[in-house]
């Protein structure tokens, strides 16, 4: 055969010419169904809802007994209430809550009598140590949006939310021939000439820390027709193939030659040292990557052109974990006995890295899913105050961390939908969304510890959201509101609406249980205006003081039969399969400081709010209102 003179071309411009001519032809990640067991390290390519709510029965927090907790009311140290045998039930911590009742009271803080009866020396709140239905996860919440690595943490959250499968990015299968007259394989004693074959082992190994599957195939001698077989064999039962040694113009370099054949030789030598012999073709849209005998150069061109690739089937690259300083958003309250490791949401906002904690219940295992970082407070320590410089270890890159925009405010599922199709259109952008309520949202912005708040907040005077809330917390005018979406917000009800409730007043009525938002939330705000506005008595609300953070937690509780009625979204309802009787249209809008609005990731997130893909997903969900979303509301 005629020799060939190798090209020279620079290596980042091959590279990237490499990568897209095959991405053109059709090179990239598969996909695949597998056992949520085995889905550790795999990258999600669908999005994963709960199918189940985790916890799925209410469960007790503490050893201790179950009451109705109207039994215990106006139990004091002076005035003890006595329960008979038959008014109480003991349980172990995990028990499910027998029907009936709906406090537990600790073992420590009960008299056991002589006679089977107990006394008790304070009231029980309704809900008390218990764990209640979806407190972890609710049915119908994003696990993990798609692109995502699958944890440890991950593979729990989804088992506990009921899901059995997923599906995940096919890893890529690469084929590896070795070849060459002096190559053998690896032995003891090998005589004068022989060439220990270890390349492949050293590429194996790289290749599956990056994901990958691999498969070593019998070594090939020089000869053409022999490696020419090999590579087609190779080609067809692999994604990828490496042919080892013979990429050079030396004789017995027969690999340009057999790749042209089947296929063609993109470019023959890179402008790299080591590793300048090294061949990019394809056979099809497969890469078939010439690599030079020697194992240095060898490794050189795999992990430089090799591993982009792997990195695009597998759309996953090695995190790096540190620890850094960041800033707290909220104070975390710790006991002296203890070393703790609070888990927290991280995210840079200008210069400053933020961490938010998030739920520290020994049970909610999605927190740890979601964790950036970890927070560790010293044993002898009460805690750390918010806006206090802590230490954290990283979970996640400074480099993602960087690329994390940061919301903080109130909670809409619509939150989960932006961070989804933000990450799926672009893999280097994430979304961190802390729920702690409208009015938690504007202080965030106004220390400088996010790049945008959700905020529905009614003015009860004028009528109006959020506008006289912007006038009064941001005078010189340094943050925009931006409209997002008005949404339908009502009453949640049973199925079937069993207690026939046909009004906001009748959360008051004997035997109606309720279940309420936090304060602070926008519709905690709206709920107590409204019972203002009809003179109603919150006292008289059973369940009134019972707080969740979220619209989907209030509509599982109710879905569970724990509570009856509760204030929240349309979409949320509809999730759940609840009857909804409407209050209003209110207007759930994003807050975006100055300092923030022109960044990259913030043009990228209105992009998406106003996009067909944001509003056709939001129509499905049921509830929303977009028009004009995306525009700047004057204030």
């Amino acid at each position: 055969m005629a020799f060939e003179y190798l090209t020279n071309v620079p290596l980042d411009r091959a590279r990237k010419e490499y990568t897209e001519q095959l991405t053109a032809l059709g090179f990239g990640a598969g996909r695949e169904l597998i056992p949520v067991m085995n889905a550790c390290g795999r990258i999600t390519s669908e999005a994963v809802y709960a199918r189940i709510c985790a916890p799925h029965y209410a469960a007790s927090a503490m050893d201790g007994v179950a009451i109705d907790a109207k039994l215990s009311f106006g139990a004091t140290e002076s005035t003890p209430v006595t329960l008979g045998p038959d008014s109480y039930v003991t349980l172990d911590t995990g028990d499910p809550i027998p029907e009936g009742c709906d406090a537990v009271i600790m073992v420590e803080d009960i008299v056991k009598n002589d006679d089977g009866s107990i006394t008790i020396h304070s009231a029980a709140a309704p809900w008390q140590h218990i764990r209640q239905i979806g407190e972890d996860i609710c049915a119908g919440e994003m696990i993990l949006p798609a692109h995502m690595e699958v944890t440890p943490a991950a593979i729990g959250a989804m088992i506990a939310g009921g899901v059995q499968e997923l599906e995940v990015i096919k890893k890529p299968l690469v084929g590896i021939i070795p070849s060459g007259d002096e190559i053998v394989p690896p032995c003891t004693d090998p005589r004068p000439g022989d060439i220990l074959e270890f390349n492949s082992s050293i590429f194996s190994a790289m290749l599956r820390n990056w994901g990958a599957e691999c498969v070593t195939y019998p070594i090939v001698p020089d000869v053409f027709e022999d490696i020419k077989a090999a590579l087609r064999k190779a080609a067809e039962e692999c994604d990828i193939v490496i042919l080892n040694a013979g990429s050079s113009a030396g004789r017995g370099d027969f690999s340009a030659s057999a790749i042209r054949e089947l296929g063609e030789v993109i470019y023959h030598g890179i402008a790299m040292k080591p590793g300048k012999p090294a061949i990019l073709g394809r056979i099809g849209s497969k890469p078939v990557l010439g690599v030079p005998g020697y194992p240095v150069s060898g490794i050189i061109v795999i992990e430089e052109l090799l591993r982009p690739l792997i990195e695009l089937c597998t759309e996953k690259s090695a995190a790096r974990r540190e620890y850094a300083e960041a800033v707290l958003t909220r104070p975390v309250v710790s006991g002296l006995k203890y070393q703790e490791f609070v888990r927290v949401r991280m995210g840079y906002v200008g210069d400053k890295l933020t961490a938010s904690p998030l739920n520290r219940g020994s049970g909610v295992v999605s927190s740890f899913m979601k964790a950036d970082g970890i927070m560790e407070i010293p044993q002898g320590r009460e805690g750390f105050e918010a806006g206090e410089t802590v230490s954290v270890r990283l979970l996640n890159s400074a480099e993602r961390l960087r690329s994390t925009l940061v919301i903080i405010g109130s909670h809409d599922p619509l939150l989960d939908e932006l961070a989804n199709m933000l990450h799926r259109d672009d893999r280097s952008i994430y979304m961190s969304s802390s729920h702690v309520g409208s009015m938690g949202g504007i202080m965030a912005l106004r220390r400088g510890e996010a790049h945008a708040a959700g905020c529905h907040l009614l003015d009860t005077e004028t009528g109006e959201y959020n506008l006289s809330y912007m006038r009064k917390y941001f005078p010189k005018r340094d943050v925009k509101l931006v409209r997002c979406v008005g949404r339908s917000q009502g009453l949640m009800l049973a199925r079937g609406n069993p207690l026939g409730i046909s009004a906001f007043g009748d959360i008051c009525r004997d035997g109606v249980r309720f279940v309420n938002r936090q304060r602070g939330s926008g519709t905690r705000i709206l709920t107590d205006y409204l019972c203002a506005k009809e003179n109603i008595n919150t006292s008289r609300i059973y369940g009134y003081e019972r707080e969740e953070l979220t619209h989907t937690s209030v509509a599982a509780q109710i879905a569970c039969g724990s509570a009856d009625a509760g204030m929240g979204i349309y979409s949320a309802a509809k999730l759940y399969g609840l009857d909804f009787l409407p209050v209003c249209m209110e207007e759930y809008d994003l807050l975006i400081p100055d300092y923030a609005f022109d960044t990259p990731m913030v043009r990228r997130l209105l992009d998406t709010l106003r996009s067909g893909d944001f509003r056709a997903r939001l129509e499905k969900m049921g509830g929303y209102s977009t028009d004009g979303a995306g525009e700047l509301i004057e204030y």
